[in-house]
């Protein structure tokens, strides 16, 4: 782990449970979607997420700024444990921290004024402002992600898609937040526009020192934007690259790199391909949830569950680690 004094978000075996109504001569069951995750996102830093559609990504954003309460383990802002605060503070620190959703469509109430939906956080905090500060404010939001103030009247489905993002940016700003949570900011925007998002993120940042927890399905973009990497496989972090161009330790996370292609024929490869299915997250095996997959598992693999070690650099989460 890193030094606390240069954390601003850890987590600490935390999972979250869902459970799954049962029915007639059916008995009710339990999806774990995060299972004993640990992490630290340093300070200033852009800490990125990455892993298949269903690894429990998402739950793990919303675990970080406690939209979901966890089942187990403890989420540390600032080394305040999150669910023994008090409603008042906690919304206080929810003021610091701050998430941008996938889905610009549904992100923003349909019925609001794009002025509505930026005011909206200093309702939330009871931040008392003149009606021409509100307006200053508004403009200044949207000035920053690059919209026009004459966007502040219109309603979100006059807006496209990406700059329906740009407001869900400007929004999760405008309480000088230190930590923002991006759940896969990009992932329904075209590439072009997708660009633009990400050029605009990385101005931001730079711009207003702040923290990133990063969450995408893409590890060519996270490679490119962020500090350092987590790998999530079944809901379990599995790897922890400190840097984008650190050699994988974990066949998961190698069979995710050779998946993204150079677009360069002439520096195509040959890989060696994940087969098999992914194991149900309702009912998972009892050792590593890769070994159905990889090549390298053995009896081991299926009987005992590897954990990631702590205290290292580059923890890996695998009995046969390949760096």
């Amino acid at each position: 782990m890193a030094d606390a004094a240069d954390v601003i978000l850890r987590l600490e075996g935390v999972s979250r449970d869902f459970a799954l109504g049962g029915g007639w001569l059916r008995p009710a069951r339990k999806l774990r979607a995060v299972r004993e995750a640990t992490l630290d996102v340093p300070t200033g830093q852009i800490t990125g997420v990455v892993g298949e559609s269903g690894c429990g990504k998402s739950t793990l954003a919303r675990l970080a700024v406690r939209l979901l309460t966890p089942s187990a383990g403890r989420v540390l802002f600032d080394g305040d444990d999150l669910a023994t605060l008090a409603p008042a503070a906690l919304r206080r620190r929810r003021a610091q921290m701050q998430i941008v959703f996938q889905d610009p469509y549904s992100s923003i109430d349909p019925r609001y004024r794009i002025r509505d939906a930026l005011d909206e956080p200093f309702v939330v905090q009871g931040v008392k402002l003149s009606a021409a500060e509100r307006a200053e404010r508004v403009h200044g939001l949207l000035a920053m992600v690059g919209l026009d103030r004459a966007y502040a009247e219109a309603y979100p489905h006059h807006l496209s898609g990406g700059q329906k993002q740009r407001v869900g940016v400007a929004r999760a700003l405008a309480l000088d937040p230190r930590l923002v949570v991006l759940d896969e900011p990009t992932a329904s925007l075209d590439v072009s526009i997708q660009a633009q998002i990400v050029a605009l993120l990385e101005a931001l940042r730079a711009r207003l020192s702040l923290t990133y927890l990063f969450i995408s399905h893409d590890l060519g973009l996270v490679r490119y934007i962020c500090d350092r990497i987590v790998v999530m496989y079944l809901g379990s972090i599995v790897e922890v690259l400190p840097t984008p161009t650190t050699t994988p330790g974990h066949p998961y996370t190698r069979a995710l790199l050779d998946s993204a292609f150079p677009p360069d024929p002439a520096r195509r490869r040959a890989i060696q391909r994940a087969t098999g299915d992914i194991p149900s997250a309702i009912d998972p095996p009892p050792g590593c949830a890769y070994a159905a997959r990889c090549p390298l598992a053995d009896a081991l693999c299926r009987a005992e569950r590897p954990r990631l070690p702590t205290g290292e650099r580059h923890p890996v989460a695998c009995h046969h680690r390949l760096a």
